[in-house]
């Protein structure tokens, strides 16, 4: 835990030091025009997690059998796609995490698509979703979480991935949730 706020503190300064560099007031720009989108030119999302798969390989037999990995939950948000066909959303999720305990997901998340098919309805992309989670282990303190995300869809039905990195048991899950499109 401690180690965890430290990387989180050193990571801050180190962005802060460099605010003034053009790259992050690009992305600062960015991410602040795409928000502005999401809000005015938004569609509603439900979200249902379904899948939280434990890497194998960092886990162990004793942990692997108590882990939860069926993070049954819902979340709701709103979104849009720009006119490249990409997609920003604001969302906020609550499932049960790993150990059965309550956990909630307030993010952003952007990501890049392909199209494919008649009348371009499949579609896949990468990306990324900036938020804050609460958790049980950090008495719900806010902590903030950036992840990859990917995701593969047809029309307005979408199956995420979003990966967590991690430790020898701990970490190193593959959180999947499903978006439904109104």
């Amino acid at each position: 835990m401690k180690l965890k706020l430290s990387l989180w503190v050193l990571l801050l300064s180190l962005i802060g030091a460099n605010a003034h560099a053009g790259w992050w007031a690009d992305g600062i720009n960015f991410l602040r025009e795409d928000i502005i989108d999401i809000y005015c030119r938004h569609n509603y999302d439900l979200y249902v997690p379904f899948y939280a798969w434990h890497n194998r390989l960092t886990y162990d037999r004793e942990h692997l059998d108590r882990y939860n990995e069926h993070p049954w939950g819902a979340g709701f948000g709103i979104s849009h796609l720009d006119d490249n066909g990409n997609w920003s959303g604001l969302y906020a999720l609550g499932f049960k995490d790993s150990n059965s305990y309550f956990e909630s997901y307030f993010g952003y998340a952007r990501q890049w698509n392909w199209y494919a098919g008649e009348k371009n309805q499949w579609h896949a992309g990468v990306g990324y979703t900036l938020g804050l989670t609460q958790r049980h282990e950090y008495k719900y303190i806010p902590v903030p979480l950036p992840l990859p995300l990917v995701g593969i869809g047809y029309r307005n039905f979408e199956v995420h991935g979003a990966y967590i990195p991690g430790v020898s048991n701990d970490g190193n899950v593959m959180f999947m949730f499903a978006r439904i499109n109104f």
